[in-house]
């Protein structure tokens, strides 16, 4: 029987002296407990562990039992006798054994369960493994380091539940756990923060350091990728609880990190005592970072903490480098976030109060790029859509030059007709704004203007440029100049449009009628081909391929196609209508003037 087994070898035991126990007493300590404990004699177990004539056996011998002992609190039930039995063994070790080794045996466990039952496994494990760590006293500062990242690696791949439903049934138990280790780590923040009010210098700096990491790991996971909103119907939302206590934790051990945040220096990184850490967190703090200030500038965690003396613009500035990080990332938590804090940045300033001057930091320059291709390539309908409202909020914030020099920036990087269409929009309500009131305004008339049209009114390619594919563009260009034409008078010439009339005409009106012709005659060529293959053929239901714009469509029948080749010929047709009417409008104003000269 298994506890006749393990009683006897208690009683060799209790007769040696500590320093006689041999290999072969752990190996059959071990397998009579594990024989108990799989048998279902755990109340024996716990007694065995309990008597105080066992004490030095236990202190030696028993971290051995953890793997037997976690295995079987999994097998049974959460109302079953044994695995409360077990549940108390596992505290008795916790009190009893050498800390040291069961430290090591806690932590292999933890490195050693995957998937579903990561999250139970930690929870399990966090208060025996934290009773362990306060006996610690000698390399208490590692050991609390060690715990800590072997955690969050084990957590780190598990997904983060994100809606409402998934937060609410939270079937991994990544939401329970995050606030459990959280709660781990109080007792050496706490520790921390004692011994800094003591001497205002922490004496174990290691500590210190250890416990940064592990805010700033949390801060990229879970907290990055977790939804952080308030949720109707939930009442203590697990993500902005922990999101609370680690920003709290941050500041206690670190009140440099805030400032750090705010610091518009690029590539800073939190300081560290020790080189080591700073380079193994040199490449995860850019992240933890930006995620800070989201959490601080949106969602207001530790506003407390928050310098009231910054600026809008100095506040924007500071941010330009988070907001980049945070649109270069592809996950639709993660963009929110970045749309969000940037929207929040903008949202604090007066419009055109933004000085030009800013886009000589190269952070004002990538970050609109960056929204740029969220709003052409992003697959989430949504996200397209803000960061377009959010582009148009930071062109309202800049000075007339930053205007300005913004639209120029963007007609050469955009490589997007959208775009540019949206650009060239702008512009024409700039120099409407320029016209219409009363002071002058150097950017959007005279020479500089004439230069900013030397980039819109041309087409890309000449003649050879996809009409089809840079409609957009054309249009909003025939649209801007139509309205030059009728706003600016020949005699006023306020834009400079009538000096460069000639160049216009040969960049952009001449090389535009030739593209229509021949791009007119290639569909209705197609068009043709369509229809006397569909005469050919059995059934008009022939599906087959074709190509517009340079990109092979999906398989359509012939009819479909045909449907899309009319669509083409009729964007031709508007175009074309637009053209004649802007080249109709200048041949009146120039007429008009030529007459008043007779």
């Amino acid at each position: 029987m298994a506890v006749d087994e393990l009683q006897a070898i208690i009683q060799r035991c209790q007769i040696l002296e500590e320093a006689d126990f041999k290999g072969e007493d752990f190996n059959l300590f071990q397998v009579a407990g594990q024989k108990c404990l799989e048998d279902g004699y755990a109340a024996q177990l716990l007694e065995v562990i309990q008597n105080e004539k066992n004490k030095i056996i236990i202190k030696n011998m028993g971290w051995n039992l953890i793997s037997p002992l976690v295995r079987c609190i999994f097998m049974y039930k959460q109302e079953d006798d044994k695995r409360e039995h077990c549940l108390r063994i596992l505290d008795q070790l916790a009190q009893l054994c050498n800390p040291k080794e069961l430290f090591l045996g806690l932590l292999e466990q933890i490195e050693q369960t995957s998937g579903e039952q990561v999250c139970p496994t930690v929870m399990l494990l966090l208060q025996p493994l934290q009773t362990v760590l306060l006996k610690l006293q000698n390399k208490k500062a590692y050991s609390v380091g060690l715990s800590l990242a072997m955690i969050m690696n084990q957590l780190t791949p598990l997904p983060v539940p994100y809606t409402k439903q998934q937060m609410q049934e939270d079937k991994l138990g990544l939401c329970q756990c995050c606030n459990a280790v959280v709660n781990f780590a109080k007792p050496f923040v706490n520790e921390v923060v004692k011994n800094m009010e003591k001497t205002s210098e922490c004496n174990d700096m290691e500590l210190k350091e250890e416990l940064l990491k592990f805010c700033m790991k949390s801060l990229k996971y879970p907290l990055l990728t977790a939804q952080l909103e308030q949720l109707e119907g939930i009442e203590e939302h697990p993500f902005r609880h922990f999101a609370t206590e680690i920003i709290v934790s941050a500041v206690k051990i670190n009140y440099k990190l805030i400032p750090l945040v705010f610091s518009h220096r690029k590539g800073k990184s939190p300081h560290w005592e020790n080189q080591e850490f700073a380079d193994i967190e040199r490449k995860n703090s850019a992240d933890s970072l930006a995620c800070l200030s989201y959490l601080m500038i949106v969602q207001h965690f530790g506003i407390h903490c928050f310098p009231m003396v910054f600026s809008p613009s100095y506040l924007l500035q500071c941010n330009m480098t988070h907001i980049e990080v945070l649109l270069k990332r592809t996950e639709e938590s993660v963009l929110s976030k970045g749309l969000d804090l940037f929207e929040s940045c903008l949202l604090r300033m007066e419009d055109n109060s933004l000085l030009h001057q800013y886009l000589e930091c190269r952070d004002f320059i990538n970050v609109p790029q960056d929204l740029v291709k969220v709003m052409t390539l992003c697959p989430i309908e949504h996200l397209r859509k803000k960061s377009l409202n959010i582009l148009q909020l930071f062109i309202d914030k800049f000075d007339t030059e930053g205007k300005y020099t913004l639209f120029r920036c963007l007609l050469k990087t955009s490589n997007h007709a959208g775009v540019e269409g949206y650009i060239i929009k702008n512009i024409k309500d700039q120099i409407h704004l320029s016209l219409t009131k009363a002071h002058d305004n150097i950017w959007f008339t005279g020479h500089h203007l004439i230069s900013l049209l030397d980039l819109v009114l041309l087409l890309p390619e000449g003649a050879e440029t996809d009409l089809l594919q840079n409609s957009d563009r054309i249009m909003a260009s025939l649209n801007l100049l139509r309205y030059l034409v009728i706003k600016d008078c020949e005699t006023d010439n306020q834009t400079g449009v009538w000096t460069t009339l000639a160049k216009i005409k040969q960049n952009f009106l001449k090389p535009l009628h030739v593209g229509l012709n021949m791009s007119k005659a290639h569909y209705e060529a197609e068009i043709k081909n369509k229809k006397e293959n569909r005469r050919e053929a059995h059934s008009s239901n022939t599906v087959c391929s074709v190509t517009v714009s340079g990109e092979k469509m999906p398989a359509m029948t012939t009819e479909m196609q045909l449907q899309v080749l009319h669509s083409a010929l009729f964007t031709f047709d508007l175009i074309e209508s637009v053209l004649a009417r802007v080249e109709e409008l200048i041949e009146v104003k120039i007429k008009a003037v030529m007459d008043e000269n007779s």
